[in-house]
């Protein structure tokens, strides 16, 4: 006697429209819960950007008529001294806050890896990033401002008998100023992050390399970097990135109006759209900020493969 199996409910039965009647109630629910996030997403950065696009071929100041002008605006933009000057000084920031703040961080991090009462350091060591970047600037600029109204000015005529420079106000040094508030103010992220990063590697590779005879440089070099290098690329992604984007610290911290060593490219889309009432211009320097940040994070990516190691 052959057992037999139930017929599965059919569409038009009373369960099968009771689960379409439950699978519709929750894709309603689902995006109830997600319209906020898509609508803020929309709002404040897909029509921003593509906005910012179309006005980058145009001549407009905010308040007559728009004018189409093609790739005029960023011709006019990749020709412009000022933009040259901000590009540079850009590059600059760069090249002094990202390998020497991921340098500091990782040797700190490599510090306190070992030591009790981790969690109090990371508590310690992050309060700048949760501190505003405003108060942080204000705090700096009482640091370095020029003469004897400066703390490490006056501290190091007084007691050194040292002529410091005009931090803040000598071109030659105030990119150099805005790096070490950069450097201090972002230490905190890397060590957190980096700290991660050291947990994850298990102790018997460091044992067994120790076993072998290896020193703590050869492990460090042949253990520790390769084991956090997708740590470090994280990092290194975000710093670049980071020191692109700076503009509040510096804008507090000096007028890059009348210091020309600190204009950077963010401020010059503030000066052109904010100050000048160019937008066209503004938005074509801002989308040539884009590209140049793409271009370095595609660099940064093609480089991965032959520097970063994912397997164990």
């Amino acid at each position: 006697m052959g057992v037999v199996t139930p017929a599965r409910p059919t569409t038009g039965t009373r369960p099968a429209r009771a689960a379409e009647r439950v699978r519709n109630r929750d894709g309603w629910w689902a995006a109830l819960f997600l319209a906020p996030q898509v609508l803020g997403l929309l709002a404040f950065l897909v029509f921003p950007l593509g906005f910012a696009i179309v006005l980058a071929f145009m001549r407009w100041d905010g308040l007559g008529e728009k004018s189409w002008v093609g790739f005029d605006n960023f011709a006019a933009q990749l020709t412009d001294p000022e933009f040259g000057t901000a590009v540079w000084n850009t590059v600059k920031l760069a090249l002094l806050t990202v390998p020497v703040g991921l340098t500091l961080a990782l040797l700190v991090a490599l510090a306190l890896n070992n030591v009790r009462g981790k969690t109090f350091y990371r508590v310690v060591y992050f309060l700048p990033v949760v501190t505003s970047s405003v108060a942080v600037a204000v705090m700096w600029q009482v640091i370095l401002a020029s003469g004897d109204y400066g703390v490490l000015n006056s501290t190091l005529h007084r007691w050194f008998g040292v002529t410091p420079p005009d931090w803040l106000d000598d071109p030659g040094w105030v990119i150099v100023a805005i790096a070490v508030v950069t450097i201090w103010s972002s230490l905190g992220l890397n060590v957190v992050i980096f700290l991660a990063g050291l947990q994850t590697i298990p102790p018997s590779l460091t044992e067994a390399a120790r076993i072998d005879g290896a020193g703590p440089v050869r492990v460090l070099r042949s253990v520790t970097l390769p084991m956090i290098s997708p740590t470090i690329f994280f990092s290194t992604v975000v710093a670049v990135i980071s020191s692109f984007q700076a503009f509040d610290q510096i804008y507090v911290l000096v007028n890059p109006d009348h210091n020309e060593g600190a204009r950077t490219i963010v401020y010059q889309v503030y000066d052109l759209g904010f100050q000048k009432f160019e937008f066209g211009m503004s938005s074509a320097a801002a989308l040539i900020l884009l590209a140049l940040t793409l271009i370095v994070t595609f660099v940064q990516f093609a480089a991965q493969k032959r520097l970063v190691h994912y397997d164990s």
